[in-house]
């Protein structure tokens, strides 16, 4: 500011130096006037003699005044300087944000996030409100919306606490008492595992099972006339059932491996083994259907040594027992084995304390909501108790037995179904047992919280390596361009840009045709799951895509039809559920299908049947008839030549509407219609076997020769089956 000051000076100095040599040569040209004549002009010379005086008065002035005017801004502070310039607002942000968050932090809205980032790299159409959103991109909103950046560290560093129900620790061995076995019964399908099972029980659970097999985990009280109590878990044996085979093997203390005599081993006989060796759980063999002229028990011990399962009768520790579901043949010695197997197993259990236990089953029922099928494990269950499972909650209104009898208790290793449930929580979910309904809320909370983060971890994966793909796409194309001038490189460019081209409303048509949207609808979540886990399989997305847009449990309702009539050919499966005559009539007016199954392998047929018909078809060709060729001339039309072939019928019969082929030594070399086809000279539509013609062809250039052959036939459109086999 000194030097500023310095500079005005001078050049003020400077210009009245300049004023007073001017006034100097004023005076001496007035001196010159005098020696020469009067002037009358003696005031204008006074004037001119004033005016040095008064340049300094004024220029004196102004250099004071300046001087102030320094002073004073030199004696404000700087922040009165910046006054009157806008300040760019700070913006705090942090690594992974959300499109949400950083509006939310420019106090913005989402759409002026999803403007600004139009122009760049990212894929809008696939950017969602709780989208994360890479660092460069987050710098590019902040820099178009003229702000600026603050890192925050705060999101990064921020723990939660753990806030989750965990099982407790062990309790004191005095503190426990015996309780049942669980058993899980396990084996291919149709080995007769229910009718065991009813056999013990003295009911018929299998005569109610749709086709005769089971498609759920059952769970089973069963009392011995010895006074003993068995827990039984029935699963299904067919192979869309694997999930629940593992589920039930799980939970169990001995598996009950029933393996038919007349049948031997089987594909899921081998799983059944897998899932009890995976859960470290001891085998009985029930060897059944030995009521049967064909049964060879023996030969099943023998095919089960292949796998590791070797009975006491070749030197092994794995009873095995020869029985008949349909005559109770050795029953009581099957469920004594078991018995023995859990009286040397010494199982126990600590029955007070919060209730632990594993959800086995799950559905929802019309009258009672969300109901589950549990095993008890630790704790007795009482009415009023509040529950927590995966990401539900329950306060227990009313508990009943398999029979649906109502029970005030359940104890460890009592099956028992649940209602108050305030959502459905998954089979082979862990309950446990809570204080209070807000600690239950806060439960939940946490594991939503749990289960959002691994979420973003997964998603700020996917946007790593979806920006490493953009690097790498943008070195390739800068290797591709670096070379080329201007003029070449926007031609290339919109050479690319012309293949893009968006899809015409005739084409995307067609390819959406291609695309099987579905619904999936069950009874009990494990239904539900066993569904999945075949449609996970499938793998024939080249041929038809197969897009599950829905699942729940429950019976199809209105929700549904509305969200399959947005896909235009969506189907609704529904797996032992109803659709009430209201819902198919809506159904019917939307266009939307609606396919209700009660035996899982028919529905699969159902889906993939579904798939063969958005196939295109594929044209074969049928013969009609063959002939030879004899004989070639030419016959003249006006100035034409047109080739001739004398051909005698050897199968079938020539039509002259169908297409023909001509056939040299086993290749098609020509393909189309007959242009005459005469028997001596008159023209005739059909010649039958043995009888001669000529005939001549649509295409005059082709040249017939003897030995030649001739076939007639049709073209007829055949159905396309899908490639994709879910394995039964």
């Amino acid at each position: 500011m000194n030097q500023k000051l310095l500079k005005l000076e001078n050049l003020l100095r400077f210009h009245m130096i300049s004023r007073q040599l001017h006034s100097l040569d004023q005076r001496r040209m007035l001196a010159q006037w005098r020696h020469g004549f009067l002037s009358p002009s003696a005031v204008w010379a006074a004037q001119l003699y004033a005016w040095p005086w008064q340049t300094d008065v004024f220029l004196g002035a102004a250099l004071s005044q300046y001087r102030l005017l320094v002073t004073e801004k030199e004696k404000r502070p700087w922040k009165s300087q910046l006054s009157s310039t806008k300040s760019k607002k700070e913006v705090e942000v942090w690594i992974g944000m959300t499109v949400e968050e950083l509006a939310r932090a420019m106090e913005r809205d989402i759409d002026w996030v999803y403007e600004a980032l139009l122009n760049t790299a990212v894929d809008i159409d696939s950017l969602e409100a709780d989208s994360h959103l890479d660092e460069v991109w987050i710098k590019e909103v902040i820099k178009k919306a003229g702000m600026k950046l603050k890192w925050s560290k705060l999101k990064q560093d921020k723990v939660r606490e753990n806030r989750d129900a965990v099982r407790r620790p062990q309790a004191d061995p005095a503190l426990l008492t015996p309780r049942s076995p669980v058993v899980t019964i396990m084996g291919h399908v149709d080995h007769g595992k229910t009718s065991l099972l009813d056999k013990l029980r003295k009911t018929q659970v299998a005569a109610m099972e749709a086709g005769g097999i089971t498609q759920h985990i059952g769970a089973f009280l069963v009392s011995l006339p010895s006074g003993e109590k068995i827990t039984f878990l029935d699963t299904p044996g067919h192979a869309a059932f694997s999930a629940m085979r593992a589920r039930g093997a799980q939970v169990t203390d001995i598996v009950v491996l029933v393996v038919a005599a007349d049948d031997g081993v089987m594909k899921q006989t081998v799983e059944s083994i897998q899932h009890a060796r995976d859960a470290q759980v001891p085998i009985v063999l029930a060897i059944n259907k030995c009521d049967k002229a064909e049964a060879d028990p023996e030969k099943v011990k023998k095919e089960l040594l292949a796998y590791d399962v070797v009975c006491e009768d070749y030197g092994g520790d794995v009873q095995a027992v020869h029985v008949s579901a349909l005559t109770g043949e050795n029953l009581m010695a099957l469920a004594e084995a078991t018995i023995a197997l859990a009286e040397m197993l010494e199982l126990k259990a600590d029955p007070s304390g919060p209730v632990e236990g594993t959800v086995i089953e799950s559905f929802t029922d019309k009258g009672r909501g969300p109901v589950t099928t549990a095993i008890i494990q630790r704790g007795t269950l009482r009415k009023g108790s509040i529950l927590v499972a995966g990401k539900s909650w329950a306060k227990v209104r009313l508990m009943f037995d398999e029979n649906g009898k109502t029970v005030s208790e359940a104890y460890p290793s009592m099956p028992v179904g649940i209602i108050g449930w305030k959502d459905l929580p998954s089979a082979g979910d862990e309950i446990l047992e809570v204080k209070s309904e807000s600690r239950a809320r806060e439960v939940i909370d946490w594991r939503k919280y749990k289960e959002e983060q691994e979420k973003n971890k997964e998603d700020l994966k996917i946007i790593e390596e979806k920006q490493k793909e953009h690097k790498e796409a943008h070195r390739k194309a800068r290797e591709k361009y670096g070379t080329l001038l201007w003029k070449e490189r926007s031609f290339i460019k919109y050479l690319e840009r012309k293949e893009q081209r968006p899809l015409r409303p005739k084409e995307k048509v067609e390819r959406d045709s291609n695309v099987l949207h579905v619904i999936i609808k069950g009874d009990v979540d494990g239904s539900v799951e066993a569904i999945l886990d075949i449609m996970d399989t499938y793998d024939a997305s080249h041929e038809c895509e197969l897009e599950l847009v829905h699942f729940g449990v429950g019976d199809i309702n209105e929700n549904d039809v509305n969200f399959a009539e947005t896909f235009d050919d969506g189907v609704i499966y529904g797996f032992n559920v109803n659709a009430s005559n209201v819902i198919q009539q809506s159904a019917a007016k939307k266009g939307v299908k609606i396919k209700l199954h009660k035996i899982i392998y028919r529905l699969i047929e159902d889906l993939q049947g579904e798939l063969s018909n958005r196939l295109p078809c594929t044209v074969e060709e049928h013969p009609v008839g063959e002939a030879s060729v004899l004989a070639t001339f030419y016959v003249t039309d006006g100035k034409k030549k047109i080739p001739v072939a004398g051909c005698r019928v050897q199968k079938g019969q020539l039509e002259r509407q169908k297409k023909f082929k001509l056939m040299r030594n086993g290749h098609a070399i020509w393909k189309g219609s007959l242009t005459s086809l005469k028997h001596h000279k008159d023209d005739i539509s059909v010649i039958k076997t043995r009888m001669e013609c000529g005939l001549s062809l649509d295409e005059e250039k082709i040249e017939f020769k003897v030995g030649d052959e001739i076939v007639c036939y049709e073209e007829k459109e055949v159905p396309v089956k899908t490639s994709w086999d879910p394995g039964f």
